[in-house]
């Protein structure tokens, strides 16, 4: 079955709604490295219930979709499809506990031609249940490896933000344990890659691999420590491109470049096998 393009653009994705505790806020801060100084007190206010504070990037995994391209009325050849880009923009603060819900919808599809797969871009709009304030916007992009020559549009296509090729300004190494994907599964994100040993070599790595979205949270982790002395309420939005899978227990290195006041571009490299991850990444400070 292929994709047929009207059909996937006008996809009606169900709501979701999820409630989440300040248990659920503390536990996905620590599946992002936080507090792993302990002694740290600027981290603390993200793992304590005292003072507690919700570190935006947990948006990612609230009234998540799940894993929809599964779906047999998608068209796509799902297990060929891979997480290629991930980019958020924060409205408002998250509140540490409280109900969120959220609508997913198809913002574009480009066909690369046959052999060359598509692109899918999603999007949703994350709303306060108890205020109806929009709390923040997430972006996907899903490379659809096996679905290309379709018949659809050839563009258009986003353009990844530039990364300077100068040396970074300043650079943030945050360590990863080799149980982080399964702790981070635990956020609501169960796919066996990144917990089964057999399931992961089935789709071709050595062992499990780490979560894209949780690559994703360390950025937002190292970005924040670097820039914003852990203040992340001046995170305004953050979006990078997959290009490598993390395995857990690697230490993670984030290359920063200031572009002036707000903005910084930035990528990060797995340090132990000097191999670029996230790359093309771009992050908007307020302040």
């Amino acid at each position: 079955m292929a994709i047929d393009y009207d059909a996937l653009m006008a996809r009606d994705f169900p709501l979701v709604e999820h409630r989440y505790t300040e248990r659920d806020t503390m536990f996905y801060a620590l599946s992002i490295g936080l507090g792993f100084e302990p002694t740290d007190e600027r981290q603390i206010p993200y793992v304590y219930e005292d003072g507690l504070r919700a570190f935006p990037t947990m948006s990612a995994i609230l009234a998540y979709p799940g894993l929809w391209i599964r779906e047999p009325d998608t068209g796509i050849d799902w297990e060929r499809g891979l997480h290629s880009e991930q980019g958020m923009a924060f409205l408002k603060p998250l509140p540490v506990a409280g109900e969120v819900h959220a609508k997913t919808r198809v913002t574009g599809i480009v066909d690369k031609g046959e052999g060359r797969g598509a692109l899918i871009y999603t999007e949703r709009t994350g709303i306060d249940a108890a205020t109806g304030d929009e709390i923040y916007r997430v972006y996907h992009t899903t490379f659809a490896r096996g679905d290309g020559g379709f018949g659809g549009p050839d563009g258009p296509v986003r353009k990844p933000h530039p990364v300077p090729e100068r040396a970074p300004d300043l650079t943030c190494d945050l360590p990863t344990i080799e149980q982080q994907a399964l702790y981070y599964r635990l956020n609501g994100d169960p796919n066996p890659h990144n917990a089964d040993p057999k399931a992961a070599a089935e789709a071709g790595f050595p062992k499990p691999i780490l979560h894209g979205l949780c690559t994703y949270g360390f950025a937002g982790h190292a970005i924040v420590r670097a820039l914003c002395d852990y203040d992340a309420s001046r995170l305004k939005s953050l979006h990078v491109r997959l290009s490598a899978p993390v395995f857990p227990g690697e230490t993670l290195r984030t290359e920063i470049w200031r572009e002036g006041a707000g903005p910084a571009a930035f990528r990060m490299i797995a340090v132990e096998r000097d191999q670029v991850v996230l790359n093309n990444g771009f992050a908007e400070l307020a302040g």
